[in-house]
């Protein structure tokens, strides 16, 4: 399922991206610069099928469990995410409510099978990422 929605290659400075062209976005998992860290990118592909520059980046440790890695990249996907989508107009004769906004009802909404696939994904890269630096000595 993976490989019909998502496109998984690495780039030139090593570094593992994962594209989803149904999403338009993209996300890249690479070595940091310092030691045990992993540098997470993400961005927006632009009509033509070019990537646009990261819009955010965050540094997770590479002690930390999938969990929190996999948040972190749904935090910087839905971040981007947010970043291209353009305000909604007001609807004409409603007024603005004042207070909280209304929260959206889950209704039994689950992860799809492709979600699964690419977080299994990044925890594998990231799993042989750490493996490769710990055969090789490299520190």
């Amino acid at each position: 399922m993976l490989w019909r929605q998502h496109t998984v290659y690495r780039d030139r400075a090593g570094g593992v991206v994962i594209r989803g062209e149904h999403v338009q976005r993209w996300i890249s998992l690479a070595p940091s610069g310092r030691k045990d860290e992993i540098l997470l990118r993400a961005g927006r592909i632009l009509d033509g099928g070019t990537t646009a520059p990261a819009r955010s980046e965050t540094v997770v440790p590479l002690r930390a469990g999938t969990g929190e890695l996999a948040t972190a990249c749904r935090r910087l996907l839905a971040e981007t995410a947010a970043d291209a989508a353009p305000p909604a107009p007001a609807a004409p004769g409603r007024a603005k409510r004042s207070g909280k906004p209304k929260r959206p009802g889950r209704k039994g909404k689950r992860m799809s099978l492709a979600s699964w696939t690419v977080l299994a994904c990044v925890v594998g890269v990231v799993a042989l990422y750490v493996y490769g630096t710990a055969t090789t000595g490299t520190r």
